[in-house]
């Protein structure tokens, strides 16, 4: 009996770790998917614009026009379930709480929007700005994450805001020095300030993300996740393409294939890229936003912007002047100081589990 007891005390924490590894895993998976998606997804947009593309709500259709193919995995983890012997009478294919589906159907139409003003920016602007500029979105994801799920600001957290703020400042006083020739000050004013509200939104969105599961009260499961990204990108699609009914952008895809500067072949081919790298960007934002936290998701962000810079400059006809460097070094630090405060603070919890407070006695 009593080994019996051990051998089942034994069990839980194997458990427990296994399923710990399992959702590392993912999110390290999902970080690859935001990584892969979001450098080659945004080249492919400015290159779209740089050789004649106009059609800004295409491009944020592109953004999740992809979603379709989570339909895979989702038919593929609800057939295994189903054969299950210890599977519960219960075999809705839809788990998605109508909670949750109200909160998709939401933030789906907040992501096209954001989606649109994302576009809007890269169709004036350079790759190495506007990235920077996106990248603040880290700054305003801590800021809705603290009012929404309680993430508690610290010393650190408040200098990464800070910083990636004045980085934008920076950008913002000197923005005439970079712009793109042909480009009315007008307009490279207009995007500016539309990416800087689309990174406003996008933290919005990730702090929502997180505040409508744990609101929900559910346990983060692969079929959530999965589920949630569908529903998400899937209102999102419809909330583009009736904007792009309206602007009569499917009858323009025909004519602008043929005037594109690179020749209609290389046309579709940059679309059909840029579906796919731009949902493997979704993909991955959101699943580390459901294995982990929206404030993770803005922190991989804004890490991949360094890179991002070195890819604009090599592919793209774009330089790097001295206040893009102040910049770039304002948002590193930022960065860094906020991954800091979230290791100091991982090391404090640790530390708290392995030798607990005891309680107060009366």
């Amino acid at each position: 009996m009593d080994m019996e007891i051990e051998q089942e005390g034994n069990y839980k924490p194997k458990k427990l770790k296994n399923f710990k590894s399992i959702k590392s895993l993912l999110v390290l998976i999902n970080c690859i998917f935001i990584s892969v998606g979001q450098i080659s997804g945004v080249l492919l947009v400015r290159i779209y614009y740089l050789h004649g593309g106009k059609r800004k709500w295409l491009q944020a259709f592109l953004l999740t026009a992809g979603f379709p193919i989570l339909i895979l995995p989702i038919s593929i983890s609800y057939a295994r379930k189903r054969k299950e012997k210890n599977a519960t009478n219960n075999n809705r294919v839809l788990l998605v709480a109508p909670k949750l589906t109200i909160a998709s159907a939401i933030l789906g139409i907040l992501l096209g929007v954001c989606s649109y003003l994302y576009t809007f920016g890269m169709s004036y602007l350079p790759v190495s700005i506007s990235s920077l500029l996106s990248s603040t979105s880290l700054a305003f994801t801590a800021i809705f994450a603290y009012f929404m799920v309680k993430h508690k600001f610290t010393d650190y957290s408040v200098n990464a805001v800070v910083l990636m703020m004045l980085g934008s400042v920076i950008l913002g006083l000197h923005m005439n020095s970079d712009r793109p020739i042909g480009e009315s000050n007008r307009r490279y004013t207009l995007g500016f300030v539309m990416t800087l509200v689309g990174a406003a939104l996008h933290g919005f969105v990730n702090a929502g993300v997180e505040y409508s599961h744990v609101k929900a009260g559910v346990v983060v499961t692969f079929d959530i996740v999965m589920q949630m990204q569908f529903l998400i990108s899937m209102f999102s699609t419809l909330f583009c393409m009736v904007a792009m009914i309206f602007n009569k952008d499917f009858q323009a895809i025909s004519r602008e294939a043929e005037e594109f500067g690179l020749g209609q072949n290389k046309y579709y081919m940059i679309l059909a890229l840029s579906t796919i790298a731009l949902q493997m960007m979704m993909i991955g934002n959101l699943g580390v936003i459901f294995c982990s936290s929206a404030l993770l998701s803005g922190i991989v962000n804004a890490l991949l912007v360094p890179i991002q810079q070195i890819f604009a400059v090599i592919f793209l006809p774009e330089s790097f002047n001295s206040e893009k460097w102040m910049a770039l070094a304002m948002c590193l630090w930022g960065f860094a100081s906020y991954f800091y405060g979230e290791y100091k603070d991982s090391l404090k919890k640790v530390a708290e589990n392995k030798h607990p407070t005891p309680p107060d006695q009366v």
